[in-house]
């Protein structure tokens, strides 16, 4: 995969060296580019932003830089060998950056990132490139950050991890929170190792008893506890036919039960006459 990055603070995605991502670089897996936008600027103050239209607080960053970046940087990689580029815009007001769209992402050979500063910019630009390739906006949570570089890290560890080889262990996010197939809509549950007993605390049974299909049962039932506890919302949003008579029961003790069109609802607490 190709990763281009056209950002005003190229420092901030130092990180990208660092963890399985700088791992991903090292072994060729991953190419990264993080290109500084004042590059494309054609003045002496190197400006990227000017006052919106229709008035208003803060500042938009201007499309003749994005414009003339986005297109030496897509020449750059067609030059390369490389073909199929995605624009990736981080923004609040995108679409929520979920796992399933990690797993989109992670099947694209080339994603080019856009991080906005001030108020975000002109929305030309968006509207512009989506003529040339597919834009994803998209929201890593319902917040505002001072700009799209902090997203960008998110967005990019989240995918990297995805790619062949770049785990130790291929199924390690099988079981991943919200991971497609059995844990879609689902959280993870509790993880433990050794020892067996730390400051008086043990581990549950079950994890010691050898037996694979306890042990998944108990790790389905605890993913259903922590989900209901924390986001009850996921299951709320399920297809009840996608459960089986145990994640009914376990649900059911948990004070869910399924609605007649089909979704989960939470049953109300008993009210004493």
């Amino acid at each position: 995969m190709r990763l281009d990055v056209v950002t005003i603070f190229p420092e901030y995605l130092d990180p990208l060296d660092v963890s399985l991502v700088g791992k991903a670089r090292a072994s060729g897996r991953l190419d990264v580019h993080v290109h500084d936008l004042r590059h494309w600027t054609y003045d002496r103050h190197n400006t990227v932003d000017d006052t919106p239209y229709g008035g208003g607080p803060g500042m938009v960053m201007k499309t003749e830089p994005w414009g003339a970046a986005l297109d030496e940087v897509t020449a750059a990689g067609y030059e390369a060998g490389h073909h199929g580029p995605v624009l990736v815009v981080p923004t609040p007001s995108g679409r929520p950056f979920t796992q399933e769209v990690a797993v989109e992402l992670s099947r694209r050979p080339w994603l080019i990132f856009t991080p906005a500063r001030y108020e975000g910019i002109d929305r030309r630009v968006m509207d512009e490139y989506a003529t040339r390739m597919p834009v994803y906006e998209v929201s890593i949570g319902d917040y505002v950050l001072a700009g799209g570089e902090a997203a960008v890290l998110v967005i990019t560890e989240a995918v990297a991890r995805l790619l062949p080889g770049v785990l130790g262990n291929a199924e390690s996010h099988r079981d991943d929170s919200f991971a497609p197939g059995a844990m879609a809509n689902l959280l993870e549950g509790p993880v433990y190792t050794k020892p067996p007993v730390w400051r008086g605390r043990g581990i549950p049974d079950v994890l010691l008893s050898g037996h694979h299909g306890r042990i998944a049962r108990w790790r389905r039932d605890e993913a259903f506890r922590r989900t209901a506890l924390h986001r009850p919302d996921l299951i709320e949003r399920c297809d009840p036919s996608a459960f089986d008579k145990k994640d009914r029961e376990i649900l059911s003790m948990l004070g869910w039960a399924p609605e007649p069109g089909g979704r989960f609802w939470r049953r109300p607490p008993a009210v004493e006459e």
